[in-house]
């Protein structure tokens, strides 16, 4: 499924993932290939996913994910690599 990364500043990735792991308001949730559509608030805390390099894990601040046919969309004000 494709993955798109977006900060106020920047498109911070966008690629091909496997697996999308969030910080949700109820607590972490992943999103896998066919995943029913949603759209979440993001919390305070560690995402990651995993590409063709491996698992990459970053922390962001807040923001909002939207998940529809194969294609995830994190928006998010701060990221930062733990």
């Amino acid at each position: 499924m494709k993955l798109e990364i977006i900060t106020p500043e920047k498109m911070f990735y966008s690629g091909e993932v496997s697996i999308v792991t969030l910080p949700g308001m109820d607590g972490h949730f992943s999103l896998l290939e066919n995943h029913a559509p949603i759209i979440s608030w993001l919390i305070a805390g560690k995402m990651s996913y995993r590409d063709e390099n491996g698992l990459s894990e970053f922390y962001i601040e807040n923001g909002v994910v939207e998940c529809k046919q194969n294609e995830v969309t994190v928006c998010t004000e701060l990221m930062q690599q733990p």
